[in-house]
C-alpha cells in the first residue's frame, strides 16, 4: 500500500479578489521506502503539494490519503493527531526551540504520546541523536550548534516519532555546499538502513541527483514522474499506471 496517494487534487487560494489555482488536477503516489524529490521553480506548487501531503492544508477538490487515511475532510484537530503520529518534518530554517537543548528538542514531539514512558522517550532521543552523530552534543542549545548540527537535530526530531514518512522542505537551502552534501548523505543512509520514506521539496540539483523518484511540477501541474534506473530516469505516466492497477484489481 502507498504511504501517500494524491488523487485528482486541485488547490485554490483567494488572493485579494482573485482565486489562484496553486495545484491543478494532480495525482501522485508515494511508495514505502522511496527517496523522492518534488522539484520545480518558485511558485510552481511544490510547497503546496508538500503541505497537503503533510496534513498542514486540505485540497479544494480531490482526495489525499496518508497511511490509508483520507485526510481531505478532516478537522484541524484530527489532522494534527494524524500528522503527529505519521509524519516527520525537516525545514530549511530548522525550526528548533531556542530555549531547549538538542535532546529536549528531539523529545518535544514525543510528549504528545502518553503511551511512552519517560525512560522510553529518553532511549529514543539518545538513539536518534547517536544516529545523526550528535551524542556528545545532547545538552547544547541551538545557538551553540552549527547550521549542519542544527539540521541533524531536526532530522533526529523528525525520526523520533517513528513516522511513516519524512517531509523535507528545501533542507539544504541554508547550508553551505559541503554541509548540505553531508546532510543529504545522512538522510540517504537513513533511507537505506531504516527504509524511511523521504519526500523533498527542492530546486537543488544535488538533491535530485540523490533521489530515486523525481516529480517535476510547473504551474500547478505535474509535468514529469520519473523512476531512477541504470542510465538515467524512466518516465512514468502516473494516471495510466493507476488505471492499469485498477483494471488488474477488478479482473
Amino acid at each position: 500500500m502507498s504511504v501517500v496517494r494524491v488523487e485528482n487534487v486541485t488547490k485554490e487560494y483567494r488572493l485579494g479578489e482573485q482565486m489562484v489555482r496553486a495545484l491543478d488536477d494532480v495525482s501522485l503516489q508515494v511508495e514505502p521506502g522511496v527517496f523522492m524529490a518534488i522539484a520545480g521553480p518558485s511558485g510552481s506548487g511544490k510547497s503546496t503539494l508538500l503541505n497537503l501531503i503533510g496534513c498542514i492544508d486540505t485540497p479544494t477538490s480531490g482526495s489525499v490519503f496518508v497511511d490509508g487515511h483520507d485526510v481531505s475532510g478532516r478537522t484541524p484537530d484530527q489532522l494534527a493527531d494524524l500528522r503527529a503520529r505519521t509524519i516527520g518534518f525537516v525545514f530549511q530554517t530548522f525550526n528548533l526551540l531556542p530555549v531547549l537543548t538538542a535532546e529536549e528538542n528531539v523529545e518535544y514531539p514525543l510528549l504528545q504520546f502518553p503511551e511512552l514512558t519517560a525512560a522510553e522517550r529518553r532511549k529514543r532521543v539518545a538513539d536518534f541523536l547517536h544516529m545523526v552523530g550528535l551524542r556528545n552534543h545532547a545538552t547544547h542549545r541551538p545557538n551553540q550548534l552549527s547550521g549542519g548540527q542544527r539540521q541533524r537535530v531536526a532530522i533526529a526530531r523528525a525520526l523520533a516519532t517513528h513516522p511513516k514518512i519524512v517531509l523535507a522542505d528545501e533542507p539544504t537551502a541554508n547550508l553551505d555546499h559541503k554541509t548540505g552534501d553531508g546532510i543529504l548523505a545522512l538522510m540517504k543512509d537513513i533511507n537505506r538502513r531504516l527504509g524511511t520514506t523521504f519526500v523533498f521539496s527542492t530546486h537543488d540539483k544535488k538533491v535530485m541527483a540523490k533521489a530515486d523518484r523525481l516529480v517535476r511540477i510547473e504551474d500547478g501541474r505535474i509535468r514529469l514522474l520519473g523512476i531512477r534506473a541504470e542510465g538515467g530516469w524512466v518516465v512514468v505516466d502516473e494516471r495510466r499506471r493507476r488505471r492499469e492497477k485498477n483494471k488488474s484489481a477488478q479482473a
